[in-house]
């Protein structure tokens, strides 16, 4: 009993120390706080947080179809439009080559169309317009032989009602046979174009199509070969040689990740009362935890304008303080190992 006793009183006297101690800290905090800023110099808002990758992606085949080659390797280093992995590509070669031979004959139907069009401006031979200009005669002498006629007939009678038909009969007669022959002389004949319109223009729908064709089935075979969009590190392979990849489930499926390990963001979070006091473009001093010795300097780039729940919450209390997200850019000296993930910590100048 007497060492369960001595020991209590011991682990009393422990916490008391702890809580003294941690009192005076903070109040040596706050009269350096204080002291700082009667002199007119704020403290820097410390912020914690993690490096993240600007540009990061997934990449994946834009068709399905059988792996045919993986270039690279996890952890290699790729240069931007460097191939990293294709698909066999003979099925998509042949669509594009039979792509190809429809668009030349559409190209060639539409040349024949319009040239048939061009040889229907000389269809008539002289004997053709000769017969037009008989027939124009003829119809006149009708027209004129009718207009004699009906002034035989006195005005109301059953003969003048019939050669009246006759003479309208007989100018639509006229004016169908003048017109023909217009057309001759013009070198165009109306029904003739109208029909050799209609081709040319059947003619440029089936080249629009074999077109459409065509570069459809480019775009499948440029997307059986993914290309890096930017430079960076391979940070993932999910597939292997061989593998078959349906039309129906390639688009889930990552092929290669990669990540710029060269353009790199701190995203921090920042305690509610203090984020009035950070600013767009203020300057960051940043320390990483697994590099202390490495300081690095960057600027604030974004401040989130909604707040975020904590990170670690160890008891519910609907008074808890918020954290602001806010991302920081840093330029990354050559040769510093930096990687995606690292915790950090921010000193934001705040003067």
């Amino acid at each position: 009993m007497k060492r369960r006793g001595i020991s209590g009183i011991i682990s009393i006297l422990l916490l008391g120390l702890m809580l003294i101690g941690a009192t005076a800290c903070r109040g040596s905090d706050e009269e350096l706080s204080e002291q700082l800023a009667e002199g007119g110099v704020d403290l820097p808002v410390t912020a914690r947080g993690n490096l993240e990758s600007v540009n990061e992606m997934e990449l994946t085949f834009g068709v399905g179809g059988k792996i045919d080659r993986i270039y690279i390797e996890e952890g290699a280093e790729v240069s931007k439009g460097e191939v990293l992995a294709t698909l066999d590509t003979y099925a998509l070669e042949l669509a594009v080559t039979q792509a190809q031979v429809a668009l030349t004959q559409a190209q060639i139907n539409l040349d024949a169309a319009e040239y048939n069009l061009e040889q229907t401006q000389d269809l008539y031979i002289l004997s053709d317009i000769k017969v037009a200009t008989s027939d124009v005669e003829e119809a006149e002498r009708y027209l004129n032989e009718a207009l004699e006629k009906i002034n035989r007939y006195y005005p109301g009678s059953p003969g003048e009602e019939y050669w009246q038909r006759v003479i309208i009969h007989a100018q639509a007669r006229l004016n169908a046979a003048e017109d023909k022959l217009e057309a001759m002389l013009s070198g165009t004949d109306t029904e003739e174009v109208a029909m050799k319109k209609l081709q040319i223009e059947a003619a440029e729908q089936s080249l629009a199509q074999a077109e459409q064709s065509l570069e459809y089935a480019q775009k499948q075979l440029a997307e059986a070969t993914i290309k890096a969009p930017f430079g960076g590190i391979v940070s993932k392979i999910g597939a292997k040689e061989g593998e078959f990849l349906s039309p129906a489930a390639f688009t889930g499926k990552t092929i290669v990740e990669i990540v710029d390990l060269g353009n790199m963001e701190l995203i921090a979070r920042v305690d509610e009362l203090d984020i009035a006091k950070v600013r767009i473009g203020q300057k960051v001093m940043i320390s990483v935890d697994a590099m202390p010795e490495a300081k690095l300097e960057g600027r604030v780039t974004f401040i989130s304008p909604i707040a975020r729940e904590p990170e670690v919450v160890l008891f519910e209390d609907e008074d808890e303080a918020k954290d602001y997200e806010v991302k920081i850019d840093f330029d990354i000296p050559e040769g510093l190992p930096i990687r995606a993930g690292m915790s950090a910590t921010a000193e934001i100048i705040v003067e």
